[in-house]
């Protein structure tokens, strides 16, 4: 962080992540990278799965430490009671709470939000599962992927033959689990600051999803229609939101939406004038602009391209979006201001960030004297 920044905005703030993989580790990460102490708990031996992946980073993979660097980590059975109750006493002093077990598995365990509250009234307790904590499919396990199959959201897009395509990224995990579950966390906070009371934050990725099909909703109850797969504005079915091969194999990405966009891009590609208007030919002018764009490589739609307000780029490759600086995997940090960018992840690479990325260096959780506690007595306390 520069140095004319103030304090970090979540300084304080006690954060306990009983979770594991993907969205609840990033979204504590957020909060951690926002000024607030992170205390992880892992099962003893093996720890978070995500320490197995490939490739390596140090002692854990790599996607472990991007996701855990600044947390600290201590191996707890929560099955045994000893060691359940040293977390519960955690629990007892945090501000949040995070956890992603299926529904009930916390309450099982005693370390459940009832179980928080009745020690911590204040506590944020934040629960991530795929399906909510009630309802016909609350028990039921499932994966990125099936949130979004299931949702409907994996079959608007197809291929030529009808056939959906894996996604680019694992969108419920991030976009309708770690993003909501630390919007909430943090209005949850603010709302604790003015009333002095915590609440249970209910984070279900199958639900939150419907956010990114906010417009296939508007388009139902303004017309009573779903999404046709592959046919609509920005599904395949027009000319100006599609991808396009060029003559080397490459692709161009273009979303030539607005009526300025589109005519320039018509002109630079020279399109037939009769084809402009694509309202109603939507297919003979898909077919009339990959055919023009198909003639040339992508180094000519580059240059052709280049200084051009056409909204159109060539599908780059990671060296190349790390050429152009729009992607900084290895920097230290991208913050030149009063800001902070909760959304950017710096890397773990950068000595200064890559402070113990979760060593699971302690056999079991540390005891806990009756007025002293050991995790936060070190030279980094915030109290």
């Amino acid at each position: 962080m520069s140095s004319n920044t103030t304090a970090p905005p979540l300084s304080g703030v006690r954060v306990l992540d009983l979770s594991t993989l993907l969205p609840g580790p990033l979204g504590t990460l957020m909060l951690a990278e926002a000024g607030a102490d992170v205390i992880k708990i892992e099962r003893p031996g093996r720890g978070d799965e995500m320490r197995s992946y490939h490739p390596k980073l140090g002692d854990a993979s790599a996607n472990y430490a991007v996701l855990n660097r600044g947390k600290r980590a201590f191996a707890a059975d929560l099955k045994n009671p000893a060691d359940r109750d040293r977390v519960l006493d955690l629990a007892a002093g945090a501000d949040v709470v995070v956890e992603q077990f299926r529904p009930g598995v916390a309450a099982r365990l005693g370390l459940g939000y009832g179980h928080v509250r009745s020690r911590n009234p204040g506590v944020v307790y934040c629960s991530i599962t795929g399906y909510g904590q009630e309802g016909p499919h609350a028990g039921r396990a499932g994966h990125d992927l099936n949130y979004l199959a299931e949702t409907g959201l994996l079959g608007v897009v197809t291929d030529a033959s009808g056939t959906p395509q894996l996604p680019v990224s694992v969108l419920a995990d991030i976009a309708a689990g770690s993003y909501p579950a630390v919007v909430n966390i943090l209005l949850a906070l603010r709302r604790r600051d003015l009333t002095g009371t915590g609440c249970h934050l209910d984070i279900s990725m199958a639900h939150n999803l419907q956010v990114l099909a906010y417009g296939y909703f508007a388009a139902h109850q303004g017309g009573g229609g779903w999404p046709r797969p592959g046919a609509e504005q920005l599904t395949g079915g027009s000319p100006r939101y599609q991808i396009y091969a060029t003559s080397d194999g490459r692709h161009l990405a273009v979303a030539a939406l607005e009526q300025k966009f589109w005519e320039r891009l018509a002109q630079l590609i020279d399109l037939p004038e009769h084809l402009v208007d694509d309202d109603g030919q939507e297919d003979a002018v898909i077919a009339a602009v990959a055919e023009r764009i198909g003639a040339h490589p992508a180094g000519h739609w580059r240059k052709v391209f280049d200084g051009e307000d056409v909204c159109t780029a060539v599908v780059a490759t990671f060296d190349e979006a790390v050429d152009s600086g729009l992607v900084e995997p290895d920097r230290p940090e991208r913050l030149t201001g009063p800001g902070f960018d909760v959304g950017t992840l710096r890397s773990p690479l950068d000595p200064a960030v890559r402070a113990q990325p979760g060593r699971l260096g302690y056999p079991a959780l540390p005891p806990l004297p009756p007025e002293v506690d050991p995790l936060w007595t070190s030279p980094g306390d915030r109290r």
